[in-house]
Parts: structure tokens; sequence; C-alpha cells
């Protein structure tokens, strides 16, 4: 059995991940830690757990104890944790948060970028693993197919709308429901975290990206999922294009070429990417959808550590969609 801690156990990603542990059939969670909630039960905090454990949050931390610790921090906290904290060199780490995503910033480290699609033999020998963010998985798993055909010659046009959860668990002034509900919004427009990580790996797989990402995120009306279209214009056919994109995802455990529109109740609660091609003239209509929560964050993180383990990909992982 893989044994685990988890940081920052109490937020959202936290609750997420202790689900899906408890559930993997080679893992055992150690410790599950949380000073603001230390001795009260994991099912007070997460309720959905009620039934399913007895464990309890604790401020401490035997990291000897454990083979993996998953930081479920939020952004920033990583680094400042590392700094000031030690853990054993054979401890793997698997970090949720943004800290690590970019190769030598904010200093030279040795954290993997954690998308399997493109960086999986990384991945199986890292120590430490970067899991990307919820709209960079989306994106890149639209974009990074027509990167690998070198059709990110024109600025890219994306939009993608996520859901509440996307904004973590504290109450914020555009999270609480009588603002969010019946609504929708921007933010972050041209200037998202996560373009600087779309960037970089789409520029691994084209060799060079001399164009913008012009990503406006959007705040959507529901809890789960994202949604994003992305327009890339290049006179390639339709019919090249996607099969490219099939043979580029044949391997993949999670993520699939669909060939007809998506929905996005289609990878709610599962760990799936989908992806689809329309063609419109010289404008590539590229959808994609995952679950934020779970391809876009600790399910992502779980099929990092079983690369990570040697073990199954897919295991603890074979989720069903909320699809009605």
């Amino acid at each position: 059995m893989i044994k685990i801690g988890i940081l920052g156990a109490a937020g959202y990603t936290g609750g997420e991940l202790i689900r899906l542990l408890l559930n993997h059939p080679e893992a055992e969670i150690i410790f599950a830690n949380s000073e603001s909630n230390a001795g009260n039960l994991v099912s007070d905090v997460h309720e959905g757990l009620i039934g399913d454990t007895n464990l309890r949050f604790t401020d401490k931390t035997p990291f000897d104890d454990v083979d993996v610790v998953f930081f479920c921090f939020g952004h920033g906290k990583s680094e400042a944790y590392l700094k000031e904290h030690s853990i054993p060199l054979n401890v793997k780490i698997i970090d949720l948060a943004q800290d690590f995503r970019i190769q030598n910033v904010p200093a030279p480290h040795d954290f993997v970028y954690g998308l399997p699609e493109i960086n999986k033999s990384a991945i199986a020998m890292a120590q430490h693993v970067a899991n990307p963010g919820c709209f960079a998985t989306c994106i890149q798993v639209a974009l990074l197919p027509a990167a690998q055909q070198h059709l990110l010659n024109d600025d890219v046009a994306v939009n993608a709308i996520t859901g509440s959860t996307g904004a973590g668990q504290k109450p914020g002034a555009t999270t609480h429901f009588s603002w969010r509900n019946n609504n929708l919004s921007i933010y972050k427009p041209f200037q998202h975290q996560h373009i600087a990580e779309i960037r970089q790996s789409l520029q691994q797989e084209q060799g060079y990206l001399n164009v913008d990402i012009d990503f406006i995120p959007y705040r959507g009306d529901f809890a789960r999922g994202i949604f994003c279209t992305a327009v890339v214009k290049t006179k390639v056919p339709v019919e090249d294009i996607i099969t490219g994109y099939q043979a580029f995802y044949a391997d993949a455990a999670f993520t699939h070429y669909v060939d007809k529109p998506l929905d996005l109740k289609q990878v709610v609660n599962t760990n799936k990417a989908l992806v689809h091609c329309e063609k419109f003239g010289e404008k590539l209509l590229i959808t994609a959808c995952i679950d934020n929560l779970l391809k876009g964050a600790v399910g992502q993180a779980v099929q990092n550590m079983n690369i990570m383990f040697g073990i199954n990909e897919t295991a603890g992982l074979k989720l069903k969609a909320s699809a009605f």
C-alpha cells in the first residue's frame, strides 16, 4: 500500500482527494493535516464522507511514516512551506498549487510538470511533481495536438467557463450563492495565471510559440466543470487535423477525442478530458471539457501518484460521469 499524507486537507481539493484515496485499492491515508480542524472528524467537514471513514484531522505531520505527501495549499504557500519545513528526501511530493509549475521559477527546482499526456515518462521518474492548473489542463488538452502539428502560427482565441468550486472553499464576493446564481462574469482577461504554464507546454510540443494565447476566463453558474473553446487559424484539412488528434490521444488513459459535439455532464465527477474539432473555412474550432476538481486537480494528482509508483494509471479513478 502507498502510505499518504495530505497537507491542507480541509478545503475542496483536500476533501475530493480523501474521497478518491479512501476508494483507491493501493492507497492508505496516514494523516490529513489541518491545524484549524485538528481533532475533528474528516466527515464533519467533508460531509459527503459520512459513513465512509473515521479519520480525524491532525495538526501533526509524521512525514517519516509516508511515501508521498500531497500539498493542497493555496497558491504561494507550497514554496513557503518547503522553506520552513524539512520533508525526508525519500518522500515524494505532489503539489497542487502553482508554485513550481514553471521551469526554474521562482528559482531552479526539480518539480516535473504533471501533465501525463506529454510528460508521463518524466513523471514516472520524478520525486516531485507540480500538478497542472484546472484551466491550464483543459486548454492544453485542447491545443497540444494542434501544437504537435505546428498549427499554432496565429494568435489563438480561447474562452473557458468554470464552476464555482474553482474559486476554493472560502466564501468571497463572487462565490456566494446569491451573487453567482443566475449570473455570469469574466475575470482576469488576457492575464490569467495559467497562461504561463499553457505557453510552456505548447512550446514544448511545437518547438516554438511566437503567438499570443488570448484567454478569457468566465465564472459559471454551476458547481463543477470547465468547458473550453479555442479558435486556431489554419488551412490544413480538418480530416488531417482529426487524424492527428486521434493519434495524439490514442494511448492516453483519460483524454479522448470525440467525433461529435461535447457537453459538460459527460465529464463531471470523472477524471476524463474530452476533445472535439470542427472546421469553418480556415478557422478550426476546438472544444474541450473536464471536471475542474478531478482532471483539473486531485484526479490528475492521483493519476500522477499512480504513475510515480508504477501502478495502474487508472487505479482509484474509474468514476461514473454525473450525466443524469
